[in-house]
């Protein structure tokens, strides 16, 4: 039986994920993939890397797709650097050469940018990472761009939009762009857990960056990255007298029951249960 030492770190990461981590990893993607419509024939997919876990794990598993893949595709794999130190930016350049990723770098100013707004400096960065990311995605031809936001995400971005935003708001597994026509964002970790991501990172002995942000480092941290750190926290403290929360909370987005809302938008536009309140039964509103 061949041992972990006899691979290349690419080659056991792939294996990894594959073997030991199929059910937990691979699975869950393919299911994503397959149910969400994620990849299409002729698609050429932008994959973003950051410097974390995640996105790695993405390119990882997305070069492998695309090897076995029925339905052929092609992936670039682009790195925007926002403004990094010279070590992170050479600590994400050793990574995906160990990983056998051949990423594209491309240079922005956005950390010079960012740090000089006195209000959520996350939210803005996080936006115009994603405009740059689709220009440059699109210069190499492809027509989606692929982000590493996981099932963990998911759920606590609909717990937090309830709590602090007054609002039920999923995550979308993938959408149109709104500013660059005929481009989509998908997301091929929509079901993988955070923690299987972490364990298998931990098996293959890599070690990511968790935040390059300089905002991070002079600890001017955006308030809504400190609500997801109490959110993920709830939701710990909740799975010890209930493992199925995340499960029910995710699974609460797919099955939601438009009859017993009082409110809601669509497509920007707001509706109330008024509009339709003559059709409605006590055995449909309250149907559980």
């Amino acid at each position: 039986m061949s041992k972990k030492e006899d691979f290349t770190p690419a080659e056991t990461a792939v294996r990894s994920v594959l073997k030991k981590y199929r059910k937990d990893i691979w699975a869950p993607f393919i299911s994503a993939i397959k149910e969400y419509r994620l990849i299409e024939e002729g698609d050429v997919i932008g994959v973003c890397i950051s410097g974390g876990k995640d996105s790695a794990l993405l390119a990882v598993l997305m070069k492998q797709l695309q090897r076995y893949s029925d339905v052929p595709f092609r992936c670039e794999y682009i790195c925007m650097d926002p403004g990094y130190s010279p070590e992170n930016r050479r600590r994400i350049e050793e990574n995906m050469t160990l990983l056998e990723i051949p990423v594209q770098f491309f240079e922005t100013n956005i950390f010079r940018v960012t740090s000089k707004t006195e209000k959520s400096p996350c939210y803005l960065c996080a936006r115009m990472r994603r405009g740059h990311l689709y220009s440059f995605a699109r210069s190499l031809g492809c027509n989606k761009i692929a982000l590493g936001h996981h099932f963990s995400d998911v759920i606590e971005t609909t717990l937090m939009g309830m709590l602090w935003g007054a609002q039920i708001q999923a995550m979308l597994p993938k959408l149109h762009s709104t500013n660059f026509d005929g481009m989509e964002l998908i997301r091929p970790l929509y079901k993988v857990h955070e923690d299987d991501i972490i364990a298998w990172a931990r098996y293959n002995g890599l070690s990511f960056l968790a935040c390059a942000c300089v905002m991070t480092e002079s600890a001017a941290v955006d308030e809504n990255a400190s609500k997801r750190r109490q959110t993920k926290m709830l939701i710990r403290e909740l799975k010890k007298d209930n493992p199925d929360v995340e499960k029910n909370i995710f699974g609460s987005i797919h099955k939601a029951n438009i009859d017993t809302m009082v409110g809601y938008k669509q497509h920007g536009v707001k509706h109330s249960f008024l509009e339709n309140y003559d059709t409605l039964t006590d055995g449909e509103s309250e149907e559980t």
